[in-house]
């Protein structure tokens, strides 16, 4: 900033292994989404390395950096930033269009299994503004997942949803754990945070605390009570 060095993340040293499923938390300017902008390869750090799937992005170029982000990372954003104007379908087709090895029938196929996998296969043809909150960011999630990451990396992806949409979404978070996909979200909700494994708060560029999960949050047993307990405040 002008003549002011400021050192967004300082000393950082984490380990995220696979199947691995983390909150990121902190207040506004602690360094997490700059950490989180590392991890998914559109920044690099300055000092220091990162390694990605074992490999140094360091001395990446922006192609190959760009090739990286779309083979090996899934983003879910806190805005679903889908196309209004495109189908279900084809806004998670979309990252396949810069594989040209993949032909037009098997983008239909993955794209229509990644939906399948979200609980969305009858709605594919759908426009996003014929779609629920919930049913967008399930959209963003199976646009994630399409191209096989090895992480999925989402910014607050309950921050826009209800209650009961955001433990929907959590739940299918940890269903995509359970098969072994590893997936880093931003939250500032702590009891968003619960549903994770592990939880890494950061401030003023520095990790202060690091925690597994103790008792973590089951979201498939939550959704199940939500109802019983409309029911009971309705009587």
């Amino acid at each position: 900033m002008g003549d002011v060095e400021v050192n967004a993340l300082r000393g950082v040293n984490l380990d995220i292994m696979p199947n691995d499923f983390v909150a990121i938390m902190g207040k506004s300017g602690s360094g997490k989404s700059t950490f989180m902008n590392i991890l998914g390869c559109l920044d690099v750090p300055t000092r220091g390395s990162y390694f990605l799937d074992q490999v140094d992005v360091g001395s990446m170029s922006k192609d190959q950096l760009a090739n990286l982000r779309n083979r090996k990372i899934g983003f879910v954003f806190q805005s679903f930033n889908l196309l209004s104007r495109t189908s279900a379908l084809e806004n998670v087709e979309l990252p396949l269009m810069y594989n040209k090895k993949i032909s037009s029938k098997e983008m239909r196929e993955r794209s229509l299994k990644a939906l399948e996998a979200v609980g969305l296969a009858g709605r594919a043809h759908h426009f996003p503004n014929q779609l629920s909150g919930g049913e967008q960011q399930r959209v963003a999630i199976a646009r994630s997942l399409v191209n096989d990451p090895v992480v999925i990396l989402a910014d607050e992806p309950t921050g826009n949803l209800d209650t009961r949409t955001s433990i929907e979404v959590m739940a299918i978070f940890q269903s995509l754990n359970s098969q072994g996909i590893t997936i880093v979200i931003v939250t500032h909700e702590a009891d968003i945070a619960a549903f994770t494994k592990r939880n890494i708060t950061f401030r003023d560029g520095k990790i202060i605390r690091e925690i597994e999960v103790a008792g973590q949050r089951n979201a498939r047993e939550e959704l199940a009570l939500i109802p019983a307990i409309a029911e009971e405040e309705e009587v």
